[in-house]
Protein backbone atom coordinates (compact mmCIF):
# COMPACT_ATOMS: atom_id res chain seq x y z
CA UNK A 1 0.00 0.00 0.00
CA UNK A 2 1.15 3.33 -0.93
CA UNK A 3 -0.23 6.38 0.81
CA UNK A 4 1.50 9.73 -0.95
CA UNK A 5 0.87 13.43 0.64
CA UNK A 6 1.68 16.69 -1.38
CA UNK A 7 2.23 19.70 1.14
CA UNK A 8 3.13 23.38 0.49
CA UNK A 9 5.91 25.23 2.26
CA UNK A 10 3.42 26.25 4.71
CA UNK A 11 2.39 22.56 6.35
CA UNK A 12 -0.72 22.69 4.04
CA UNK A 13 -1.83 19.58 2.82
CA UNK A 14 -2.22 20.09 -1.37
CA UNK A 15 -3.25 16.97 -2.95
CA UNK A 16 -3.11 13.16 -1.48
CA UNK A 17 -3.04 9.66 -3.00
CA UNK A 18 -1.42 10.90 -5.91
CA UNK A 19 -0.74 8.97 -9.50
CA UNK A 20 2.56 7.63 -9.67
CA UNK A 21 2.92 9.38 -13.33
CA UNK A 22 2.27 12.54 -11.62
CA UNK A 23 4.76 12.37 -8.65
CA UNK A 24 7.98 13.57 -10.89
CA UNK A 25 5.99 17.01 -11.84
CA UNK A 26 4.99 17.20 -8.22
CA UNK A 27 8.82 17.07 -7.46
CA UNK A 28 9.71 19.66 -9.96
CA UNK A 29 7.83 22.08 -7.96
CA UNK A 30 10.11 24.00 -5.35
CA UNK A 31 6.70 25.52 -3.70
CA UNK A 32 5.75 21.40 -2.61
CA UNK A 33 7.20 18.18 -0.93
CA UNK A 34 6.52 14.87 -1.14
CA UNK A 35 5.95 12.05 1.15
CA UNK A 36 5.17 8.76 0.22
CA UNK A 37 4.56 5.72 3.19
CA UNK A 38 4.96 2.28 1.77
CA UNK A 39 3.86 -0.04 3.71
CA UNK A 40 4.10 -3.84 2.80
CA UNK A 41 4.16 -3.09 -0.76
CA UNK A 42 4.38 -5.35 -3.42
CA UNK A 43 7.81 -5.70 -5.10
CA UNK A 44 6.46 -4.13 -8.40
CA UNK A 45 4.84 -1.05 -6.54
CA UNK A 46 8.53 -0.26 -4.58
CA UNK A 47 10.19 -0.98 -7.54
CA UNK A 48 7.89 1.64 -9.24
CA UNK A 49 8.71 4.07 -6.80
CA UNK A 50 12.32 3.89 -5.52
CA UNK A 51 13.30 3.43 -8.67
CA UNK A 52 11.26 4.35 -11.49
CA UNK A 53 10.39 7.79 -10.02
CA UNK A 54 13.14 8.50 -6.96
CA UNK A 55 16.00 6.74 -9.01
CA UNK A 56 17.18 5.93 -5.14
CA UNK A 57 21.14 4.08 -4.87
CA UNK A 58 20.54 0.44 -5.55
CA UNK A 59 22.70 -0.49 -2.46
CA UNK A 60 20.01 1.83 -0.46
CA UNK A 61 17.50 0.45 -1.89
CA UNK A 62 18.71 -3.42 -1.32
CA UNK A 63 19.31 -2.16 2.37
CA UNK A 64 15.79 -1.25 2.53
CA UNK A 65 13.72 -4.39 0.89
CA UNK A 66 15.87 -6.58 3.22
CA UNK A 67 16.13 -6.76 6.79
CA UNK A 68 18.94 -4.42 8.10
CA UNK A 69 19.28 -5.56 11.50
CA UNK A 70 21.23 -2.99 12.56
CA UNK A 71 20.47 1.11 12.48
CA UNK A 72 22.62 3.44 9.88
CA UNK A 73 22.35 6.42 8.39
CA UNK A 74 24.23 6.89 4.80
CA UNK A 75 24.48 10.35 3.17
CA UNK A 76 24.00 9.65 -0.83
CA UNK A 77 25.28 12.76 -3.49
CA UNK A 78 24.78 11.98 -7.29
CA UNK A 79 27.94 11.20 -9.50
CA UNK A 80 27.54 12.02 -12.76
CA UNK A 81 25.57 9.47 -14.09
CA UNK A 82 23.37 9.20 -11.52
CA UNK A 83 19.53 10.33 -11.56
CA UNK A 84 19.21 10.73 -7.72
CA UNK A 85 19.00 14.26 -6.14
CA UNK A 86 21.13 13.92 -2.85
CA UNK A 87 19.47 12.12 0.13
CA UNK A 88 19.72 10.34 3.39
CA UNK A 89 19.41 7.00 3.95
CA UNK A 90 18.46 5.84 7.24
CA UNK A 91 17.60 2.38 8.83
CA UNK A 92 15.66 3.02 12.36
CA UNK A 93 13.52 0.24 14.50
CA UNK A 94 10.30 0.78 16.79
CA UNK A 95 9.60 -1.61 19.49
CA UNK A 96 6.88 -3.37 20.95
CA UNK A 97 6.59 -5.25 24.31
CA UNK A 98 4.39 -7.54 25.34
CA UNK A 99 3.92 -9.29 28.90
CA UNK A 100 1.76 -12.56 27.32
CA UNK A 101 4.89 -13.14 25.60
CA UNK A 102 7.44 -11.46 27.38
CA UNK A 103 9.59 -10.72 24.05
CA UNK A 104 10.14 -7.52 22.35
CA UNK A 105 9.00 -7.15 18.88
CA UNK A 106 10.91 -5.13 16.18
CA UNK A 107 9.51 -3.45 13.33
CA UNK A 108 12.17 -1.79 10.89
CA UNK A 109 11.49 1.65 9.09
CA UNK A 110 13.49 3.21 6.54
CA UNK A 111 14.04 6.66 5.22
CA UNK A 112 15.15 8.46 2.13
CA UNK A 113 15.21 11.92 3.23
CA UNK A 114 15.75 14.34 0.49
CA UNK A 115 15.27 18.28 -0.15
CA UNK A 116 11.75 18.39 -0.92
CA UNK A 117 10.92 14.59 -0.65
CA UNK A 118 10.61 11.58 2.04
CA UNK A 119 9.93 8.13 1.41
CA UNK A 120 9.26 5.90 4.32
CA UNK A 121 8.71 2.22 3.82
CA UNK A 122 7.99 -0.26 6.66
CA UNK A 123 6.63 -3.92 6.18
CA UNK A 124 4.00 -3.63 9.64
CA UNK A 125 1.61 -0.82 10.51
CA UNK A 126 3.46 2.14 12.82
CA UNK A 127 2.09 3.93 15.24
CA UNK A 128 4.43 6.72 15.05
CA UNK A 129 3.84 7.08 11.12
CA UNK A 130 0.09 6.84 11.37
CA UNK A 131 0.02 9.45 14.17
CA UNK A 132 2.92 11.68 12.08
CA UNK A 133 0.54 11.57 8.97
CA UNK A 134 -2.71 12.31 11.80
CA UNK A 135 -0.80 15.68 12.46
CA UNK A 136 0.34 16.41 9.05
CA UNK A 137 -3.52 16.16 7.24
CA UNK A 138 -4.55 18.24 10.28
CA UNK A 139 -2.32 20.66 10.28
CA UNK A 140 -2.64 21.75 13.34
CA UNK A 141 1.01 22.39 14.53
CA UNK A 142 2.56 22.91 10.92
CA UNK A 143 4.71 19.56 10.84
CA UNK A 144 4.67 19.24 7.00
CA UNK A 145 6.35 22.63 6.47
CA UNK A 146 9.35 20.64 5.24
CA UNK A 147 10.64 17.05 5.01
CA UNK A 148 13.27 17.19 7.86
CA UNK A 149 10.39 18.35 10.01
CA UNK A 150 8.30 15.31 9.44
CA UNK A 151 11.63 13.17 9.46
CA UNK A 152 11.85 14.77 13.53
CA UNK A 153 8.39 13.91 14.06
CA UNK A 154 8.60 10.62 12.78
CA UNK A 155 11.75 10.04 15.07
CA UNK A 156 10.40 11.69 18.45
CA UNK A 157 6.94 9.65 17.89
CA UNK A 158 9.32 6.39 18.00
CA UNK A 159 11.08 7.11 20.98
CA UNK A 160 8.06 8.05 22.66
CA UNK A 161 6.57 4.77 21.59
CA UNK A 162 9.73 3.28 23.92
CA UNK A 163 7.79 4.37 27.08
CA UNK A 164 4.77 2.43 27.73
CA UNK A 165 7.49 -0.72 26.42
CA UNK A 166 9.75 0.75 29.84
CA UNK A 167 6.50 1.16 31.63
CA UNK A 168 5.69 -2.52 30.92
CA UNK A 169 8.80 -3.07 31.91
CA UNK A 170 8.90 -1.46 34.90
CA UNK A 171 5.70 -3.67 35.95
CA UNK A 172 7.20 -6.57 35.05
CA UNK A 173 10.32 -6.14 37.40
CA UNK A 174 8.69 -5.07 40.08
CA UNK A 175 6.15 -8.01 40.10
CA UNK A 176 8.91 -10.30 39.77
CA UNK A 177 10.62 -8.45 42.89
CA UNK A 178 7.47 -8.82 45.31
CA UNK A 179 7.73 -12.63 44.42
CA UNK A 180 11.35 -13.24 44.87
CA UNK A 181 10.70 -12.18 48.26
CA UNK A 182 7.44 -13.33 49.10
CA UNK A 183 6.88 -16.51 47.39
CA UNK A 184 10.22 -17.70 45.30
CA UNK A 185 9.49 -20.96 43.17
CA UNK A 186 11.40 -22.54 40.40
CA UNK A 187 9.69 -20.73 38.18
CA UNK A 188 10.53 -17.69 38.90
CA UNK A 189 14.46 -17.66 38.22
CA UNK A 190 13.33 -18.70 34.78
CA UNK A 191 10.77 -15.61 34.29
CA UNK A 192 14.06 -13.24 35.59
CA UNK A 193 16.47 -14.94 33.32
CA UNK A 194 13.99 -14.24 30.24
CA UNK A 195 13.11 -10.68 31.67
CA UNK A 196 17.10 -10.07 31.83
CA UNK A 197 17.21 -11.30 28.20
CA UNK A 198 15.20 -9.56 26.33
CA UNK A 199 15.87 -5.94 28.17
CA UNK A 200 19.47 -6.48 26.90
CA UNK A 201 18.18 -7.08 23.63
CA UNK A 202 16.32 -3.40 24.30
CA UNK A 203 19.75 -2.04 25.17
CA UNK A 204 21.20 -3.71 22.00
CA UNK A 205 18.46 -2.01 19.98
CA UNK A 206 18.81 1.35 21.48
CA UNK A 207 22.63 1.52 21.46
CA UNK A 208 22.98 1.66 17.44
CA UNK A 209 20.23 4.02 17.07
CA UNK A 210 21.63 6.44 19.91
CA UNK A 211 24.86 6.58 17.81
CA UNK A 212 22.77 7.12 14.36
CA UNK A 213 20.61 10.10 16.18
CA UNK A 214 23.65 11.17 17.61
CA UNK A 215 25.08 12.44 14.10
CA UNK A 216 21.75 14.38 13.81
CA UNK A 217 22.33 15.97 17.05
CA UNK A 218 25.88 17.32 15.92
CA UNK A 219 24.24 18.24 12.85
CA UNK A 220 26.55 16.66 10.59
CA UNK A 221 24.06 16.59 7.96
CA UNK A 222 23.45 19.31 5.31
CA UNK A 223 20.12 18.24 4.98
CA UNK A 224 18.91 18.75 8.12
CA UNK A 225 18.75 22.63 8.80
CA UNK A 226 20.46 24.27 11.23
CA UNK A 227 17.49 25.34 13.38
CA UNK A 228 16.23 22.37 13.72
CA UNK A 229 19.14 20.07 14.74
CA UNK A 230 18.54 21.35 18.45
CA UNK A 231 15.16 19.40 18.08
CA UNK A 232 17.21 16.38 16.63
CA UNK A 233 19.45 16.83 19.71
CA UNK A 234 15.73 16.51 22.26
CA UNK A 235 15.11 12.96 20.23
CA UNK A 236 18.94 11.89 21.14
CA UNK A 237 18.51 12.85 24.59
CA UNK A 238 15.11 11.25 25.05
CA UNK A 239 16.50 8.11 23.69
CA UNK A 240 19.55 8.46 25.75
CA UNK A 241 17.37 8.77 28.88
CA UNK A 242 15.69 5.60 27.82
CA UNK A 243 19.14 3.81 27.09
CA UNK A 244 20.01 4.31 30.74
CA UNK A 245 16.64 3.25 32.23
CA UNK A 246 17.41 0.05 30.39
CA UNK A 247 20.81 0.00 32.02
CA UNK A 248 18.96 0.19 35.67
CA UNK A 249 16.65 -2.60 34.66
CA UNK A 250 19.50 -5.05 34.04
CA UNK A 251 20.75 -4.13 36.97
CA UNK A 252 18.07 -4.35 38.67
CA UNK A 253 17.65 -7.64 37.54
CA UNK A 254 20.97 -8.85 38.56
CA UNK A 255 19.98 -7.40 42.05
CA UNK A 256 16.94 -9.36 41.99
CA UNK A 257 18.91 -12.89 40.68
CA UNK A 258 21.37 -12.41 43.12
CA UNK A 259 18.53 -12.15 46.20
CA UNK A 260 16.76 -15.09 44.80
CA UNK A 261 20.29 -17.19 44.85
CA UNK A 262 20.81 -15.58 48.28
CA UNK A 263 17.70 -17.12 49.24
CA UNK A 264 17.79 -20.37 47.53
CA UNK A 265 21.29 -21.00 49.36
CA UNK A 266 19.67 -19.79 53.00
CA UNK A 267 16.61 -22.28 52.23
CA UNK A 268 19.34 -25.16 51.70
CA UNK A 269 21.69 -23.97 54.85
CA UNK A 270 18.62 -23.88 56.48
CA UNK A 271 17.41 -27.34 55.68
CA UNK A 272 20.93 -29.04 56.24
CA UNK A 273 21.33 -27.07 59.47
CA UNK A 274 17.45 -29.03 60.64
CA UNK A 275 19.15 -32.20 59.25
CA UNK A 276 22.59 -31.67 61.05
CA UNK A 277 20.24 -30.68 64.27
CA UNK A 278 17.90 -34.02 64.12
CA UNK A 279 21.28 -35.92 63.62
CA UNK A 280 23.22 -35.07 66.53
CA UNK A 281 20.50 -34.58 68.97
CA UNK A 282 19.57 -38.47 68.47
CA UNK A 283 23.34 -39.15 68.43
CA UNK A 284 23.37 -40.61 72.04
CA UNK A 285 20.07 -42.97 71.62
CA UNK A 286 22.03 -44.16 68.55
CA UNK A 287 25.32 -44.98 70.59
CA UNK A 288 23.29 -46.26 73.17
CA UNK A 289 20.92 -48.95 71.22
CA UNK A 290 24.46 -49.47 68.87
CA UNK A 291 26.25 -50.25 72.55
CA UNK A 292 23.25 -53.12 73.80
CA UNK A 293 22.79 -54.03 69.84
CA UNK A 294 26.65 -55.71 69.97
CA UNK A 295 26.62 -59.35 69.02
CA UNK A 296 29.23 -60.62 71.72
CA UNK A 297 29.72 -62.29 74.76
CA UNK A 298 29.49 -60.48 77.96
CA UNK A 299 28.52 -59.84 81.11
CA UNK A 300 26.08 -56.60 81.25
CA UNK A 301 24.21 -56.96 84.28
CA UNK A 302 21.84 -54.66 82.55
CA UNK A 303 20.50 -57.53 80.98
CA UNK A 304 19.55 -59.49 84.10
CA UNK A 305 17.76 -56.61 85.45
CA UNK A 306 13.72 -56.90 85.65
CA UNK A 307 13.64 -53.10 84.22
CA UNK A 308 16.74 -53.41 81.92
CA UNK A 309 14.51 -52.66 78.97
CA UNK A 310 13.25 -49.41 80.83
CA UNK A 311 16.16 -48.03 82.43
CA UNK A 312 17.58 -48.28 78.36
CA UNK A 313 14.71 -45.90 77.14
CA UNK A 314 14.70 -43.61 80.24
CA UNK A 315 18.46 -43.53 79.18
CA UNK A 316 17.99 -42.77 75.29
CA UNK A 317 15.12 -39.71 76.43
CA UNK A 318 17.60 -38.41 79.49
CA UNK A 319 20.66 -37.64 76.57
CA UNK A 320 18.54 -36.79 74.12
CA UNK A 321 16.72 -33.95 76.13
CA UNK A 322 20.08 -32.97 77.93
CA UNK A 323 21.43 -32.42 74.40
CA UNK A 324 18.50 -30.37 73.09
CA UNK A 325 18.60 -28.45 75.92
CA UNK A 326 22.29 -27.97 75.44
CA UNK A 327 21.17 -27.03 71.79
CA UNK A 328 19.08 -24.50 72.86
CA UNK A 329 21.41 -22.55 75.42
CA UNK A 330 24.11 -22.24 73.13
CA UNK A 331 21.24 -20.69 70.34
CA UNK A 332 22.01 -23.01 67.93
CA UNK A 333 18.54 -23.84 67.78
Amino acid sequence: MIRSYAFTTQGRLHSQDIEVFLMPTLLADTNLFLWLDLENCTPEETRQVLEDVFHFHPLSIDDCINVTPSPKVEEYSPKEDDKFAPYLFMVIHAVDYKRKDKIFATSELDFFLGKNFLVTYHSVPLRSVQATEDQCRKSTVHVARAPDRVAHALLDSLVENYKPVLEELALEISELEDEVLKDPSKQTMNRILEVKKEVLHLRQIIGPQREVLLRFARGEFKLIRAHLVPYYRNVYDALFHIGELAHGYADSLSGILQIYLNMSSNQTSEVVKVLTMITLITTPATIIASWYGMNFSRQMPEFEWRYGYMYVLGLMFLTTALTFLYFKRKKWL
